[in-house]
């Protein structure tokens, strides 16, 4: 059993169950096709001129075009569209890897192993010709040779992703490793949950890996979830380091603290995140466990604990240790593919949105690939049909959201930046909308030529029912919702609601679901919640004069991309909790204060600016789950 078929260890794993009409997919692509056709013929050359700085026929088959080519379409996943000309180099080992240590300099302020740091890797060589230098694609977790998640060998592929590396992208030119990161599989040194160590021993085995012999110096990371993290922490070390050459994250980390808290508010997992989820591994009856006493370790459990009772910037040096993207942005001279899942509930997709901006702000060449699937790669049809729930929670995007491509996608990504041979991939993001649409936004997203719609919680929303106090711990109140809709909003980013409301106490919490209803029948399309400590956004601590003031509460939504059409309404719905999200520590009745400043803000594309968009259909899906959704 692999990374990608336990149960990670960081997922609270719900069954989900979908179903759709045929009909209505096949009407959607019919007409996506013909719209399709149209805006390729009259844009699509003054495009790929643009990207390419020319029309010359060497260039990569652009991605609006992808649908003529030759992709195997009703598989378990994606492949590339040509097979490389290499074996892989054997060695004695039935795998035909190799198996490493790297020593690296623990600071001794971080207990355990230091200063004599072991970061344990496997590495997997083509059989190149003589005098032939090969890049590295590197995956770094805590996975490799784990008994908790039954990967008994840092020797055996111990992900999808790798398999799928060594057999389709190695092939190329190409050497793979995986690397343990500090404190788990055969590495020395304690878990510590992304903090110092950890990011020195990434670094350490970055640089060993553009070091070797048969290396080209040119090394890439890639990874999902925590693998997905990894690759932030090594960019962090910037160009005094510039063997890192490309990282391609995928629902990853941007900052430990960003995965469990928002506006102040726990996921049910974060007191418990180091050492209740993650502090086993590593520790297996050897007697090298002692090296798990570590400070961060000894704290780990006091930080989750704390921010969750006192507020999420206490222990602030713990959580800033495990801030990546402010050095990332500071530091970093390579480039980053960034994949997201819209609907991700377990990495939300606010590590990605607005960080590409960031990214894009900062310099960095950058690419997107945000799709409407779950915690998942993006050409696997199984896994997105069984995670995909209907309802607004991806379900309806299903099997558009299908990227077949994206095996070439990552290959011709590593042609340009680890082998430098090929033209340069674009440098755009590729959105899908949550019926299905794809689109190039060309500059960055959210857009910038977006346009905001307002509505107001005491004119143009209208309370249809629920109390307006929320008692703590309820799981309903106060309900608005819209006039049916005179034109189709297609939303974009972060919606914002701000609500006015007073407590009884300095403390409380509000939950907030935005839905898009029909003839009786309201599917999600967003959530947000706050702990009213930090009802002012950002990371500090308010205060106010409970009952007799009111405040104003500055609710952002988790990023989405979604189509609301003529004729909806708007629903909005407020509680003290949802999703899987803690009771506020500080629990209070709230009371919900109509007025003008009570409002739901959304960014939204006029139609003027569709036109300046361009739409495009991936190779369409043709695995028996898609015929049958």
């Amino acid at each position: 059993m692999t990374q990608d078929t336990h149960v990670d260890a960081i997922i609270l794993d719900v069954e989900k169950v979908m179903s759709k009409s045929f009909n209505a997919v096949l009407g959607a692509t019919i007409a996506v096709c013909i719209a399709f056709l149209f805006i390729s013929a009259t844009y699509g050359n003054t495009i790929s001129a643009s990207i390419d700085g020319s029309e010359s026929s060497d260039s990569n088959v652009p991605v609006w075009e992808r649908y003529l080519e030759d992709y195997k379409t009703d598989t378990e996943h994606g492949y590339v569209l040509e097979t490389g000309t290499y074996s892989i180099l054997e060695t004695a080992n039935e795998w035909n890897s190799t198996h490493h240590f790297v020593e690296y300099e623990i600071p001794l302020e971080e207990g355990g192993a230091a200063p004599n740091g072991l970061i344990s890797l496997a590495v997997w060589r083509p059989n190149v010709e003589e005098g032939v230098k090969v890049p590295v694609i590197a995956e770094s977790g805590p996975y490799f040779q784990e008994p908790s998640v039954q990967t008994d060998s840092i020797e055996v592929p111990g992900s999808w992703l790798g398999t799928m590396i060594i057999e389709q992208i190695l092939p190329h030119g190409y050497a793979f490793a995986q690397i343990s990161v500090s404190g788990t599989g055969q590495s020395n040194h304690c878990m510590d949950l992304m903090g110092t160590a950890e990011q020195l021993g990434n670094d350490a085995a970055v640089r060993w890996l553009a070091e070797q012999n048969w290396s080209n110096g040119n090394v890439g990371l890639i990874g999902k979830s925590y693998d997905g993290s990894t690759p932030w922490q090594a960019a962090m070390f910037g160009s005094e380091h510039d063997y890192l050459k490309t990282i391609v994250p995928i629902s990853g980390l941007i900052g430990v603290k960003e995965l469990m808290w928002r506006n102040g508010s726990s996921e049910a997992r974060a007191p418990i995140m180091h050492n209740g989820v993650y502090g086993s591994y590593g520790i297996d009856g050897d007697e090298e466990d002692y090296q798990n006493i570590c400070p961060d370790y000894v704290i780990g459990p006091g930080t989750g604990v704390s921010a969750y009772l006192l507020g999420s910037e206490i222990f602030g040096d713990y959580w800033a240790e495990r801030y990546f993207l402010d050095r990332v942005l500071e530091n970093y001279q390579g480039s980053v593919y960034l994949i997201q899942g819209m609907h991700d509930w377990n990495v939300d997709p606010h590590m990605a949105v607005p960080t590409i901006n960031a990214l894009i702000d900062a310099g960095i060449e950058a690419k997107g690939l945000f799709g409407q699937w779950d915690h998942d790669y993006p050409d696997r049809p199984v896994q997105l049909y069984e995670r995909s729930d209907m309802g607004g929670r991806g379900g309806e995007a299903f099997p558009q959201m299908i990227r077949y491509d994206w095996m070439q996608d990552l290959l011709e990504w590593f042609e340009y930046y680890l082998q430098e041979r090929g033209p340069q991939p674009g440098q755009w993001i590729e959105v899908q909308d949550n019926y299905g649409e794809w689109r190039i936004e060309y500059n960055r997203y959210p857009p910038a030529d977006t346009t905001e719609w307002v509505a107001s919680l005491g004119n143009e929303l209208s309370n249809v029912g629920g109390s307006l106090t929320i008692l703590p711990d309820a799981n309903s109140g106060p309900v608005w919702e819209t006039e049916p809709l005179t034109e189709t909003l297609r939303v974009a980013g972060t919606p914002r609601l701000h609500v006015d409301v007073t407590t009884v106490t300095v403390g409380g919490q509000l939950y907030a679901l935005l839905e898009d209803c029909y003839e009786g029948t309201c599917i999600h399309v967003g959530h947000a919640i706050m702990d009213l400590r930090y009802h002012a956004g950002g990371d500090d601590i308010q205060t106010w004069t409970p009952v007799f003031e009111t405040i104003n509460a500055k609710m952002e939504f988790f990023p989405l991309d979604a189509i609301i059409e003529e004729g909806h309404t708007i629903r909005v719905s407020l509680a003290s909790t949802g999703e899987d999200y803690l009771p506020a520590s500080t629990s209070s009745i709230v009371t919900i204060q109509e007025g003008e400043s009570s409002t739901l803000q959304l960014d939204t594309i006029d139609r003027e600016n569709l036109e300046e968009r361009l739409y495009f259909i991936p190779p369409t899906c043709a695995h028996e789950l898609c015929s049958s959704a």
